[in-house]
């Protein structure tokens, strides 16, 4: 036949549009469906004039449009051989898009039942029109689809007369749950349950065919054969003692669970059925997947819960897959090496490799901390309860973990626990004799840190790309997998920072929680202060010469550097500077990230105004203040413990252990910039030598590939050659990260990760209100200044007596401390960078001040008290909110 197709001939590739190409599919399953035929569309194009297609409202409004006599007498056949007892049919629409894996196109076309042979050609022509009315296009517009239907395929299927219908779902299209198949069924044909006229049974089913849930329906309605009444059903009462019962019995229930699953399995997605019981006998009417579930995790999957909490000052906003990649090879290793080094059983620490593999995730392009593996991780090792907690405070977690999945990562059986505390044991021995060796190993780690980056920055131009990338191994063999002393001294610090603080509230009622962070004032030997104290001399000198000044504070780059070289005085601590703290640059730990050695303009900018400000005669706040500080606490501390020798003794102990451990956690932090510092020098040049072989576009091209895929590409063992499209597929992926919703800080995902999964928490609290807000308190003191709120510290200047406000700081932004009056930041912990620097410059500071950048406003005149954490809005500048810096 020319226009019509039966089910017996149908293929594939033919045009038989959604619902019939799923009907034709399921043949080999084997599947009972009654029998059937389609129109194609070419039969259409031959019975409508030229002068009607074009117009798409001239078909959807012809009356008279009527199949061909070709079309006509193929159809008068078709119906012969299939209903050859008189047997009535369904007309109803297949069109091309209809019934797909993303539009399901329910209920925008006509479909008509119990249709007589003779009939059947004026319903086909029906269906046909109802391909072009306006409920159909505005369908097609509001899913953004194209604006220019084809003519549908008609599928004409020979008719139910079904006792009980329904619909079914391989998986509950409600919650997702791909567990649960759920069956509708109502008395009579399915149209009733369809068009909402009945209520239906509704049973949910598990996999192994038990039926978990049940509700019954007040069935009323059903709806029956009326040929020749429009869509060929009428509306019956159903009798009130049966209109209660159940509609199937629990074998029939079983029965449609199982046939959605069947074809779901053949299909390869859980889909959504029409079926129907006629004398015993179920059949299968329509098949298509459920769209939503795309949309929709499964929450019987895998809980995982994220939060950015400190990560976010380290890799904040979208991340390269390079730095990525790098991260998190990097967090897997070095801490699969710490639980070794606490004698962590290695049954246990191979048992938990996927603990290791996914401490981080990247979730659309922004880095987040897995935090449930942070938890397993810190339960393998002694003292869960309390270091837990510690945890908690060093990461900046503001949401602990609920109980129930606490109580889920301990040991469960008697067996499993007499293991643990055996392990336990070990691990205890392991942490006094690492505790009374941290200093060897530290001392040990830095010379082989030297011996591996060497004095001086090296000159990788003249290396070939297989050079580059054995230098890379050689840094991964001696430093990256032997992160030994950063990893234990981060431990002890942890410890003991949150030791100090118990003893401090419990011990010497310090109910504010300040005189932890008094403690730890003016340490000294920090090299993160380091570069607040060179801007300032550089400024000192800078100050002396207004041409000079003028120069760093306006001019471009190549001027500056001009003037610079023409002023030894200045040039040789700027220098000096960058040799020393070239690596330090906002964001340093993404490998993306310019360094100052590629612009030092952030570091120039900075002089420049605070040498404008001394020669002038504002002179910022001296930096002796946190001397004091301490020495106000130590006597706080002795005249409360009096004559108890026992506790002096043992909180001199935590005290000196906890100034060490902070102290070296910083230091250590800066010889990690400068190791990450050498790894972008590896693979900036890479890029170089890759845009030079024409691999890629630009040489920062290669940012978008992962660090494997690099590497790989030089020694073979990489599975994609043309890195240009993939830099490309990457680079436009990422570029709609940055357009798209930003992650909650903290949320849940269930299953995989990146399907279905909203990435909301909690609702975004509002902008707070009031006059007064609270956040932490990292170093003491009153102060009084006009806020000035940055988002982004390049080229930003600060007034004298300026507070600075941000969301977040890093070490690239400690070139702006010498100038701020005091500190307030939305985001951080007590060990964050900008507590611990502020702690040793002496500025009063104040971090985790949820919401403060929205709360101020530019101008606004506050004071900050950084012993109790309490800011206070004095007066408001009534300035817009600042949207740049």
């Amino acid at each position: 036949m020319r226009y019509l197709i039966r089910d017996d001939e149908a293929e594939l590739d033919a045009p038989l549009g959604g619902k019939a190409r799923a009907l034709a599919s399921l043949r080999s399953a084997e599947l009972p469906i009654p029998a059937w035929f389609v129109v194609r569309p070419e039969a259409f194009h031959d019975s409508v004039p030229a002068e009607q297609r074009a117009s798409l409202a001239n078909v959807a409004n012809v009356e008279t449009l009527h199949p061909s006599r070709p079309v006509v007498a193929e159809i008068a056949a078709a119906m012969a051989e299939l209903c050859p007892d008189g047997a009535s049919v369904a007309v109803r629409s297949s069109a091309s898009d209809e019934d797909g894996a993303h539009h399901s196109f329910a209920g925008q076309l006509d479909s008509f039942l119990f249709v007589e042979a003779a009939e059947v050609p004026a319903q086909v022509a029906a269906v046909w029109r109802s391909g072009f009315g306006e409920r159909l296009l505005a369908y097609r517009r509001e899913h953004d689809l194209s604006p220019a239907p084809r003519p549908p395929t008609v599928l004409v299927q020979r008719m139910v007369q079904a006792d009980v219908a329904g619909v079914a779902f391989g998986a509950d299209p409600v919650n997702g749950r791909r567990r649960l198949a759920v069956v509708s069924a109502v008395y009579g044909l399915g149209t009733a349950l369809v068009s909402g006229d009945a209520d239906a049974d509704t049973y949910h089913v598990d996999l192994e065919g038990t039926i978990v849930a049940r509700a019954i329906a007040d069935k009323r309605l059903a709806h029956r054969a009326s040929p020749g009444s429009g869509e060929g059903v009428a509306s019956v009462p159903v009798p009130e003692d049966q209109a209660r019962r159940p509609a199937l019995t629990d074998e029939q229930i079983r029965a449609v669970a199982e046939l959605v699953r069947r074809t779901g399995r053949h299909f390869g997605r859980p889909q959504d059925i029409e079926w129907a019981i006629e004398a015993g006998q179920l059949y299968l009417l329509q098949s298509r997947p459920i769209t939503s579930l795309t949309r929709t995790a499964d929450p019987d999957g895998v809980l995982n819960i994220w939060d950015n909490s400190n990560i976010a000052e380290s890799y904040n906003g979208v991340t390269t897959p390079l730095t990525f990649s790098f991260a998190r090879r990097a967090y897997e290793e070095v801490y699969r090496q710490f639980c070794r080094m606490l004698s962590v059983p290695e049954s246990k620490i191979v048992a938990s490799a996927n603990v290791f593999r996914h401490m981080l995730g990247l979730i659309r392009g922004r880095v987040y901390y897995n935090l449930l593996n942070w938890y397993r991780l810190i339960a393998m090792l002694p003292g869960f309860q309390t270091n837990r907690g510690f945890m908690e405070q060093m990461m900046g977690v503001k949401e602990g973990l609920p109980e129930h999945l606490v109580a889920g990562l301990a040991a469960s059986t008697w067996w499993e626990r007499m293991k643990d505390r055996f392990g336990l044991l070990g691990s205890v021995l392991a942490m006094v004799r690492n505790h009374f060796g941290i200093q060897r190993q530290i001392a040990a780690f830095y010379r082989r840190l030297h011996e591996a980056l060497g004095a001086a920055r090296p000159d990788l131009e003249p290396r070939r790309p297989d050079e580059l990338v054995a230098y890379y191994r050689d840094l991964e063999t001696k430093l990256l997998t032997r992160w030994d002393a950063p990893l234990m001294n981060d431990f002890f610090a942890m410890i003991f920072f949150g030791i100090l603080g118990k003893l401090t509230r419990s011990w010497c009622g310090d109910t504010e929680g300040t005189l932890q962070n008094d403690l730890l004032c003016g340490e000294g030997g920090m090299v993160s202060a380091e570069p607040a104290i060179r801007v300032r001399a550089l400024a000192e000198v800078a100050a002396k010469d207004s041409a000079l000044i003028a120069a760093l504070c306006e001019a471009p780059l190549p001027a500056v550097r001009k003037k610079i070289q023409d002023s030894p005085e200045f040039r040789l601590p700027y220098e000096d500077y960058l040799n020393r703290f070239g690596d330090r640059c906002l964001e340093e730990l993404k490998l993306e990230s310019p360094t100052l050695f590629d612009d030092p303009l952030t570091l120039i900018r900075s002089v420049g105004q605070l040498a404008r400000r001394l020669a002038t005669g504002g002179v910022p706040l001296p930096l002796s203040q946190e001397a004091a500080i301490r020495e106000a606490a130590e006597t706080r501390v002795r005249s409360t413990l009096g004559w108890r020798p026992l506790r002096r003794l043992l909180f001199a102990w935590v005290l000196r252990n906890a100034r060490a451990r902070v102290r070296d956690r910083e230091n250590l932090r800066f010889e990690r910039t400068r190791l990450f510092g050498r790894v972008r020098l590896i693979i900036v040049e890479l890029g170089r030598k890759f845009h030079a072989l024409d691999l890629i576009d630009e040489p920062r091209d290669i940012f978008y590939l992962e660090v494997e895929e690099c590497l790989g590409h030089v020694t073979g063992t990489g599975t994609t050659t043309d890195l240009r499209a993939l830099v490309a597929l990457r680079k436009a992926e990422f570029e709609r990260y940055r357009n798209t919703p930003v992650p909650s800080e903290r949320f849940e995902t269930r299953g995989s990760v990146h399907e279905g999964n909203t990435y909301q928490g909690k609702a975004v609290a509002a902008a707070p209100q009031g006059d007064q807000l609270k956040g932490l308190g990292c170093c003491p003191g009153v102060v009084r200044g006009r806020a000035r709120v940055i988002t982004d510290p390049r080229n930003a200047t600060l007034s004298h007596g300026d507070i600075l406000v941000a969301e977040r700081t890093d070490p690239g932004w400690i070139m702006l401390f010498p100038s701020a009056a005091g500190l307030l930041v939305e985001r951080g912990s007590l060990l964050s960078h900008s507590a611990i620097v502020s702690r040793e410059m002496g500025i009063p500071s104040i971090v985790a001040l949820t919401g403060v950048t929205r709360w101020l406003r530019d101008g606004d005149l506050v004071e900050l008290d950084g012993s109790t954490g309490i800011v206070v809005r004095i007066s408001s500048s009534n300035k817009e909110a600042p949207d740049g810096q």
